[in-house]
């Protein structure tokens, strides 16, 4: 059995990411620490939270003294940390948060493994610490780092402290980076699900700018896969991009997604861009798609009708986000920590 500690299981991409591994495997202990934040909630992890082994447990990974205990306890030799702070909006209007959790916290999960000697360190990151592109070309894991935002320049900070610590005291670390993911499970501020919940409400869809910024997507399910198998056959010190070969500018995202929901474009609102917006990302996978066998799955078409689909038949899980009430219920559960 593998003891794998997975931060931010809780989120979007995390909660996915253990749903599928623990219902596909029985070769794991899995112990998820999660801070609850806004975006993550336990309703997520329905599925598998009484299976034997899955372990939660509510924290801060700054926290020392609770990730040291979390390594004893459950005698912790993997760690994939998908816990950070990831939305590029509040990263502007705020960005402490950002260099803490994603920063401070990825340096006490390193610090944390070369103690207790893990065998295997998964940073999950994102193809926004490359920074821009233009109108043509593509991410590849020898593109220099020149992150945008406080968020990617987050990501970047704790992509070169894993890079740092493989080199230094030889923990073997590996980095993934992620081309825009969507699917079920994801928080309502994201542009998917934002313009599905909006459209559904007959409310209008916030635009930025002139709505051709172009990012990749990628099914959740598609990138958990990659995930998983940069974790078993990933090279120790290598970066493997992660991404679907699937552009599509912003504006084309919104007026399909009011297109399969039999909604008037007249919703449709352009409003001023934000500070710093990068105009397009895309991703080369072919290393991890030579290397390790992988490609993905999922066709764009297919998949966000499953996406619109889930919002449609989970209409009480995105009120009740929306209403605060699972945050409410967690303080009640867990003090506020």
């Amino acid at each position: 059995m593998k003891n794998i500690l997975i931060t931010g299981g809780a989120g979007f991409i995390g909660s996915n990411f253990i749903n599928y591994i623990l219902q596909n495997r029985d070769d794991i202990n899995v112990v998820n620490l999660d801070k609850l934040t806004y975006a993550g909630n336990l309703e997520n992890l329905k599925p598998i939270e009484n299976k034997p082994n899955y372990h939660f447990v509510r924290g801060d990974i700054t926290n020392v003294e609770l990730v040291d205990y979390i390594f004893r306890k459950f005698d912790i030799k993997y760690v994939i940390n998908f816990a950070a702070e990831s939305h590029v909006d509040r990263s502007i209007l705020g960005s402490e948060i950002f260099y803490r959790s994603n920063v401070i916290g990825t340096n006490v999960l390193l610090e944390a493994s070369r103690r207790f000697e893990v065998q295997k360190f998964l940073q999950i990151s994102t193809d926004e610490v490359y920074g821009s592109l233009g109108d043509t070309g593509l991410f590849t894991e020898q593109t220099p780092i020149s992150p945008n935002s406080p968020y990617s320049s987050s990501k970047a900070s704790a992509d070169l402290m894993v890079q740092a610590f493989h080199h230094t005291y030889g923990l073997p670390t590996v980095i993934t980076r992620c081309s825009n993911n969507y699917g079920p499970l994801q928080f309502p501020e994201k542009l998917i699900p934002l313009m599905i919940i909006n459209a559904l409400n007959n409310k209008k869809l916030p635009v930025y700018g002139d709505g051709l910024n172009v990012r990749d997507w990628i099914y959740v399910i598609d990138h958990n896969k990659a995930a998983e198998l940069v974790f078993e056959k990933g090279k120790v010190g290598e970066v493997y991009n992660i991404g679907a070969s699937r552009e599509m500018k912003n504006i084309e995202i919104v007026k399909l997604i009011l297109k399969k929901l039999g909604k008037s474009e007249d919703l449709i609102e352009y409003v001023k861009d934000r500070p710093g917006h990068d105009r397009r990302y895309a991703i080369d996978s072919s290393k991890i798609q030579n290397e390790l066998g992988w490609k993905p799955y999922y066709e764009f078409e297919e998949a966000i009708d499953f996406t619109i689909e889930w919002y449609l038949n989970n209409k009480s899980w995105w009120e009740r986000i929306i209403s605060g009430e699972y945050q409410k219920y967690y303080e009640v559960q867990y003090g506020n920590r």
